[in-house]
């Protein structure tokens, strides 16, 4: 079996033809079933988790602002996301930060071109699935009080501006940032979820509270659609960490099961703190301790053993407990339902436990000083970085395209008026259900 560096090379330069790339069947079904499980992951998964955490009147606005995320982030992956993320720039310095334009709506790439054992039109759209969540993942940050216009457009500016960019330092190849120090993301805890938790965070600042909170009730339309949903994230998420394996091999199969450990130990943790803080184990806490252990696992999935994935999973689920029911309290901030408490925080926490935890094992191990040399401190100290540079990276990138979309929409919030009647009615003139 090759190494995990040399597959991954051969996929994240689709450009070259390298010798030994073969087309085999069973890596392409697996990676063409993992594509379609993250695809379910979004219209469907989040935003049942989503819709059903929200107030009814904003129901279906919160499920439209989810599909409309994913339906206009993936034509923007096409047209130009996977270029600046996988493209090679013919500025060195450039790089460093952000591909070439040469694949602008996928020129130069053949569908009998390959990356690895499988077609390279798969790999794109498999990574597609990725932008299209991440940016989703935000919306849940300011449900209840932005335009939906305005959203469409942080959307398709956010995808070109921050999350290309990101994708490129982590997993661009040789020559860029983070890539070349060395960084350890299985399968996106920096690239997707601390991306994600933190966009969501700058935007709930930027666009304001809702109005009433926190002082008025906002009670969830459906716990059980929140299940449902977090069901078929958990579902999804075989593809989305067992895919990035980018073969139907032993380290799709290691992905597969510390994903499970993990997600498991989380939901459990999340529970018991409930049962004895609250002296009531909720089904919103179960549902949300597995999103924390899903989030948790997906930077170090393949990097751990078995019991790596039981601290991730329950330190991730502690801390993203304490980000929801505590911090959000301390500091004031309105993020409706809570994607940077449980993505951002259990995602940062993920990324620098696959430091601590990884198995020192060269068949696992992608790059970095730990591979190399086995230097497991510099290996922390790489992901250190790692989260910094996404993070400031988010940070500024979010807030100048916020302003741009403010400016192109003529505000990003919705009316007083229209924010009590309901975004619902108020802007898509449907409803959740008509009873």
């Amino acid at each position: 079996m090759k190494q995990k560096l040399s597959a991954l090379i051969a996929i994240l330069m689709p450009i070259f033809a390298f010798a030994e790339d073969k087309l085999n069947s069973g890596d392409t079904a697996w990676m063409m079933v993992s594509t379609a499980f993250v695809l379910l992951m979004t219209p469907a998964g989040l935003a049942l988790f989503y819709a059903g955490m929200t107030r009814s009147k904003n129901t279906l606005n919160t499920f439209s602002m989810v599909m409309g995320a994913f339906i206009l982030a993936f034509v923007v992956w096409v047209v130009a996301g996977y270029s600046l993320a996988f493209g090679t720039n013919s500025s060195a310095m450039l790089q460093n930060v952000v591909g070439g334009f040469e694949h602008l709506l996928l020129s130069g790439i053949s569908w009998s071109d390959l990356s690895g054992t499988y077609p390279t039109y798969v790999f794109i759209t498999f990574q597609g699935t990725f932008a299209a969540i991440t940016v989703a993942i935000a919306s849940g940050s300011v449900i209840g009080r932005m335009k939906f216009s305005t959203w469409m457009v942080i959307v398709a500016l956010w995808g070109v501006l921050v999350y290309a960019p990101i994708v490129h330092m982590v997993w661009g190849g040789k020559g860029a940032l983070l890539f070349d120090a060395g960084a350890l993301d299985f399968a996106g805890g920096t690239v997707v979820h601390m991306n994600g938790g933190l966009a969501g965070l700058v935007l709930a600042l930027l666009v304001g509270r809702r109005t009433g909170y926190p002082k008025v009730a906002m009670k969830p339309f459906s716990i059980i659609l929140t299940a449902l949903g977090a069901a078929l994230l958990w579902f999804g998420w075989y593809g989305f960490n067992g895919g990035s394996a980018f073969g139907a091999n032993a380290i799709a199969g290691l992905a597969v099961l510390t994903t499970t450990v993990a997600t498991a130990a989380a939901a459990v943790t999340w529970m018991l703190i409930e049962w004895v803080v609250f002296k009531k184990p909720t089904l919103l806490g179960i549902a949300s301790g597995i999103i924390a252990g899903l989030v948790a696992i997906t930077p170090a999935a393949g990097f751990v053993s078995v019991g790596g994935a039981f601290v991730i999973g329950i330190v991730g689920s502690l801390i993203a407990f304490w980000g929801v029911v505590s911090l959000k309290k301390m500091v004031g901030y309105d993020d409706s339902l809570d994607a940077f408490g449980i993505h951002f925080l259990a995602g940062l926490w993920g990324a620098l436990a696959t430091g601590l935890l990884a198995l020192n094992d060269q068949k696992l191990l992608w790059d970095g000083p730990m591979k190399a040399e086995g230097d497991r401190m510099a290996q922390f100290f790489v992901q250190v970085e790692s989260v910094v540079v996404v993070g400031l990276w988010t940070l500024i990138g979010t807030v100048v395209v916020y302003f741009i979309a403010k400016a192109v929409t003529g505000g990003a919030r919705v009316d007083e008026e229209t924010e009590e009647i309901g975004l619902d009615k108020a802007i898509h003139g449907e409803k959740a259900m008509n009873l």
